[in-house]
């Protein structure tokens, strides 16, 4: 008799959530406010490509004489071809020059292609690493925002943390597209990259409201809203090319974020871990009714999640003492740390340098959420039938692939460079989606959202370095796909030492966080069905 109240008790939310479908109503509506938070955060994340802009400029003095530091791969195709270009300069030295008396003295006074540009409003002639720093210090301070807003995440939920962040986000950019002063802008970019990010808690909340068997498929779905995203992005872009009336068209939307009190429940997962049963059971009843089922009311009642030994309540420096105390989670903890850094570089550095293509740099860019969206899809069958590990290591080794070889393909043959670059990219888009979804099963309910940002945070490195890699053009075309292609297999070769966590429902525990992935975690779950 013991032994069976002992079961009753072990009811996870996976056994309720085993009853809803993403294709019915109560998930599309959900599926729906998450994918355009997503769509969100790529206009929030990838704006500084368009906003920050390379624009050609010259000396306003003279002609006659030029230190031009361009790529030998570079052509220009307007009136400046004639002229003094400063284009992607190793430093402040590798300038123009104007001639004075038949002395080279240093150009102080630039004419620019488009005046109204950030480069041209700020006087950034000469100065490409004031314009490349936009980018770095946009992906610094999300860097650092990560490591609170995971923790305020697990501590006030992911809806609160989503309409905070987005609505945070939106204000700061607004004030952003105001500012008259270099450096005021680019802080102003940093603090909202800091506490603007949405993307964090809204993936936490898409990975949490569904049963493991459909993980994949929703995660898939809504994680779309940013490839659409990205397709608005260059839309907007193109529309409203004067960087300050851009920024105010993509973060004025952000302000609606505020309407998701209304409109978006809490993880009932997150609620479960914070003791409060009566709220996830009543957004589980919401659920039912929307979609027009009934749920076992048994399984309801006795509706529980196991927590840590003494509280579910956990602050920053306990979360790392117990999960760094488990070597286990130490150490993919530290994968986590590669995935993200490589992820984050290859697919910010690519698209970095899509612009820098020759041609239309709006068609350019826009084949980056083309091949996302296709990538997406060819994910979402891929780990249905194939689970995870395997996925995330074929990815990663194909992409090295394409990026190692591409620098040395023949010259003369730009489309089949174009095709290497873009199979890399479609393959890092793959692999950078696992790795979102991998990080979000290795860790425990009551500390996922931190552990998650965490390990995002520390992998922005890689962002961080990435809007620098077009200065290495000027060494040499082929280095930053051979840096792409070398992160790409070390990553490939850490992947060796995860578990596959595909069958599993996501842990509550540091303990169930151990063994997931593990034949003895499937067979607690099995007992648990009985």
């Amino acid at each position: 008799m013991g032994f069976k109240n002992n079961r009753e008790k072990a009811v996870e939310l996976d056994d309720v959530l085993r009853d809803f479908s993403v294709t019915q109503k109560y998930h599309v509506i959900c599926g729906f406010l998450l994918f355009m938070a997503f769509a969100s955060n790529t206009f929030t994340g990838s704006h500084f490509v368009f906003a920050a802009e390379f624009v050609q400029y010259k000396c306003n003095n003279s002609v006659e004489q030029c230190n031009v530091n361009a790529p030998s791969n570079v052509t220009f195709e307007n009136q400046f071809d004639q002229q003094c270009y400063a284009r992607v300069p190793l430093d402040e030295a590798a300038t123009c020059f104007e001639v004075n008396q038949s002395k080279l003295v240093p150009c102080n006074d630039w004419v620019y292609e488009n005046p109204d540009s950030f480069v041209g409003e700020f006087q950034l002639g000469c100065q490409e690493w004031k314009r490349t720093l936009v980018g770095t210090m946009h992906s610094f301070g999300n860097m650092i925002g990560l490591l609170f807003i995971g923790p305020l995440s697990d501590s006030i939920g992911r809806k609160k943390a989503i309409i905070m962040t987005g609505v945070f986000g939106g204000v700061l950019g607004l004030v952003r597209s105001f500012a008259t002063n270099y450096w005021l802008y680019v802080v102003l970019e940093m603090i909202e990259a800091a506490v603007g990010d949405i993307c964090s808690p809204a993936f936490m909340l898409a990975v949490e409201i569904v049963s493991a068997k459909d993980r994949a498929k929703f995660y898939m779905i809504t994680q779309l809203g940013y490839r659409v995203g990205n397709l608005l992005l260059v839309l907007m872009a193109w529309l409203f090319p004067y960087f300050r009336t851009f920024l105010r068209v993509i973060y004025t939307p952000l302000l609606l974020f505020i309407l998701y009190i209304y409109l978006l429940d809490e993880s009932p997962r997150w609620l479960l871990t914070k003791g409060k049963r009566r709220k996830a059971v009543k957004i589980l009843e919401k659920a039912a009714k929307t979609n027009n089922i009934v749920l076992d009311k048994s399984l309801l009642e006795k509706l529980t999640c196991e927590k840590e030994n003494k509280s579910a309540e956990i602050d920053f420096t306990s979360l790392l003492k117990s999960t760094f105390s488990s070597k286990v989670l130490l150490q993919r903890f530290l994968i986590c740390i590669v995935w993200w850094s490589t992820s984050t570089f290859v697919s910010a550095g690519l698209a970095i340098n899509s612009v820098l293509w020759g041609g239309n740099k709006y068609f350019n860019y826009a084949m980056i959420p083309v091949v996302d969206i296709l990538a997406s899809i060819f994910m979402g069958y891929v780990l249905i039938r194939f689970k995870r590990k395997k996925p995330l290591i074929l990815s990663f080794l194909s992409a090295a692939l394409f990026f190692l070889l591409q620098p040395f393909l023949p010259s003369d043959l730009t489309w089949l460079s174009i095709l290497f670059f873009l199979s890399g990219k479609f393959m890092a888009s793959i692999f950078f989606n696992i790795t979102y979804l991998v990080t979000s099963e290795l860790f425990p309910t009551h500390t996922r959202n931190s552990m998650h940002a965490l390990c995002s945070s520390l992998g922005r490195i890689g962002s961080i370095l990435a809007p620098q890699t077009p200065l290495l053009l000027s060494y040499w075309v082929g280095l930053p796909s051979i840096l792409f292609g070398s992160a790409s297999l070390i990553a490939a070769i850490v992947t060796l030492f995860v578990p596959d966590t595909a069958d599993d429902s996501l842990p509550d525990t540091v303990h169930q966080a151990e063994f997931v992935g593990s034949n003895e975690r499937r067979k607690e779950q099995e007992v648990e069905l009985i």
